[in-house]
């Protein structure tokens, strides 16, 4: 049983003394990341500065929407859009090359709504040859030094089973509001395009073996999380590693994937696609004002909390900190507090660890 509750400085006051300890090969600490979409962005903004790690992203491949969907279905390719924000968030020249990848085509034709970072990989994909080709060109073009791997580099399509009896393809539509019904996803899983199985891009059991600290989430629970962990050999081999698995719970709920979950109910989601306990649970502890929260309530979408944190605590470590930022009347996880509390997290495990 692991040791209940651990209590973590709350407030950012000032920054850490002492810095990140190295493995006792005095090698940088190795610490990776499952996900996609904005949540992984988020969560790489806060670890890229972080001293003495490397990262390497496993990013999701199932997306389907927008400029990516378009690409993917035209052309064949791998879906860019969630590559391209990790190696955003992971450049050097973030700010600069964000307004200029990001910005949208408007002239009329095939460019249109498309950006040019999607463009630009999906070109230099076809020219190399494969998209993880694409990815380190591209790395190299805005100066990132950190892993990002597509989870497998098969073509597949989402599918979720509805308790209605309902069945929808693709992450787009999964990701919609279910506006007419209440029922919610009871099954998900992979189809892929050719082939019977959809197999892991190897370099990511890799890294996931040589992994001193493995951190899911956070981001959409189902289109963006367990799309990585539903491709069998990840799963398996997640099963199997020794490093901590560190879950980041979402801060509200989502009315097409997770509405009235608790944390709990997150949790038991990832679990029971890897088949095995996660170690330790980060979850925001912040209330945001009743106004706010008004206003998501409004469109179906709750504060995540613990429903029972005595019975929670005899399963997982509770890391419970102020994550939020609702500057902008938006709640979302803020960078600096992610950076500054998953310092601390990183440093205490690897000790733990040593």
């Amino acid at each position: 049983m692991l040791d209940s509750k651990v209590t973590i400085d709350r407030v950012m006051t000032q920054p850490l003394n002492t810095t990140l300890s190295p493995a006792k090969n005095n090698k940088p600490l190795s610490i990776v990341t499952i996900g996609g979409g904005t949540g992984q962005f988020a969560l790489l903004s806060a670890l890229r500065d972080l001293p003495n790690i490397n990262i390497c992203a496993i990013v999701s491949m199932a997306d389907s929407g927008g400029s990516t969907g378009k690409l993917r279905d035209e052309l064949g390719i791998l879906p860019p859009g969630d590559v391209l924000k990790c190696l955003l968030a992971l450049s050097p020249q973030r700010e600069i090359m964000r307004d200029m990848l990001l910005k949208r085509f408007s002239a009329d034709g095939r460019l249109q709504g498309h950006n040019a970072g999607n463009m630009l990989l999906t070109m230099l994909s076809q020219y190399a040859g494969d998209f993880p080709s694409a990815i380190q060109a591209m790395a190299e073009m805005l100066n990132v030094t950190q892993k990002i791997l597509p989870v497998s580099t098969d073509r597949v399509t989402l599918v979720a089973d509805l308790d209605s009896g309902q069945r929808i393809f693709g992450e787009s539509a999964i990701d919609l509001p279910r506006t007419r019904t209440l029922s919610k996803i009871s099954n998900i899983y992979l189809v892929p395009h050719h082939g019977d199985s959809v197999t892991a891009y190897p370099p990511v059991l890799e890294a996931l073996k040589n992994a001193d600290v493995i951190l899911l989430g956070p981001g959409d629970l189902y289109t963006s999380l367990i799309p990585n962990l539903l491709v069998p050999e990840v799963a398996q081999t997640l099963k199997d590693v020794s490093a901590p698995l560190v879950y980041l719970c979402n801060i509200m709920t989502k009315h097409s994937e997770t509405r009235g979950f608790s944390a709990e109910d997150f949790l038991s989601a990832v679990e029971k696609t890897i088949k095995r306990k996660i170690d330790h649970l980060v979850i925001n502890n912040r209330k945001p004002e009743q106004k706010t929260l008004e206003h998501y309530l409004a469109n179906e979408s709750q504060l995540v909390s613990i429903s029972d944190r005595q019975q929670l605590e005899k399963k997982c470590q509770i890391w419970d900190v102020d994550l939020l930022d609702d500057t902008a009347g938006i709640l979302r996880h803020s960078t600096e507090k992610m950076s500054f509390n998953l310092e601390k997290v990183i440093r205490k495990l690897s000790h733990s660890r040593n």
